[in-house]
């Protein structure tokens, strides 16, 4: 029997985001954290995943995906998350069915995202979008609108944080990101400290990004959106139509990003804002993927 994988979309009845206290299929569609509930008028309904590929041939589509909380599940630090052999499998496969057409976007490095997937090599944005490889046989690069973060900058959240329990820091070059999902109880410390630092140092340009157990100072001048979009104008990806999936709110500039050019956008776990519908669980998307790339979705 054939099986049929589903995502939650939402059938807005109003112009609302599809943010809403509702449960669809065992899955809770809610409000990010640290977010005003907007008004709502939904009507929630399972569709099939397929509908996103559905709507064109699948030699006109592009796909990008999230990694952390999307393709992986969450661990308690970013170097203790398990890949499943057959992910790999999957994503060969999908890439290879896409004719090319697919990217990880990732607010992890490039360096990182190849030892997490090795030997398989992908096309990729890092960093939130500071970095873009095109090509898998070359290194990466900066994208030009990308500014690394100040170095005082760096060192200052560095210091101010190193000393507190359970905070991991990852100076990434063009960002610092601070995790505090081993201590939680920090997040409000954390934000207080970081907006000061960011404050005294009067950079318009720098944003406190906030994610699951995290926030990363970073200049605003890069992306995820910015990377898809950088993606859309390169072979072979041009012309085709976007579909981005990923699960956090450094993930909603993406989302905006691939609707405005008529794609889809998913989201995993809630269902976030500018998104058309969410998957359950990152099992649920690698369940998907490997259907997808084994031709069970066309």
């Amino acid at each position: 029997m054939r099986r049929v994988w589903r995502v939650n979309i939402p059938r807005r009845t109003g112009a609302f985001p599809c943010w809403g206290p509702t449960r669809v299929g065992g899955s809770a569609c809610l409000a990010p954290e640290n977010s005003i509930l907007m008004p709502l008028a939904t009507r929630e309904a399972s569709v099939p995943i397929t509908q996103a590929f559905g709507v064109v041939a699948v030699s006109n589509i592009a796909l990008f995906l999230d990694i952390d909380g999307t393709l992986l599940d969450i661990a308690e630090t970013p170097d203790s998350v398990t890949v499943p052999p057959e992910l790999i499998d999957s994503l060969r496969r999908a890439e290879r069915k896409l004719e090319g057409a697919l990217a990880l976007i990732s607010g992890r490095a490039i360096e990182d995202i190849d030892r997490l997937f090795q030997p398989l090599r992908l096309q990729a944005g890092g960093v939130h979008g500071a970095q873009i490889r095109s090509n898998p046989d070359v290194p990466a690069e900066a994208l030009g609108f990308a500014d690394r973060l100040p170095t005082d900058l760096a060192a200052n959240v560095q210091e101010a944080v190193r000393h507190f329990p359970g905070i991991l820091i990852e100076n990434k070059g063009f960002s610092v990101a601070v995790h505090y999902r081993l201590n939680p109880q920090a997040a409000r410390w954390l934000r207080e400290t970081l907006q000061e630092l960011v404050s005294a140092a009067s950079l318009r340009d720098v944003e406190i990004q906030e994610a699951r157990y995290a926030f990363e100072v970073k200049p605003r001048s890069f992306d995820k959106g910015k990377a898809i979009a950088a993606f859309l104008q390169r072979e072979p990806f041009r012309g085709r139509l976007p579909i981005f999936v990923g699960d956090d709110t450094t993930d909603e500039a993406g989302f905006a990003e691939v609707t405005s050019r008529g794609g889809s956008a998913y989201s995993v776990g809630i269902c976030r804002p500018g998104t058309t519908g969410f998957f359950d669980s990152p099992q649920t998307v690698r369940e998907w993927l490997a259907a997808f790339a084994a031709g069970d979705s066309e």
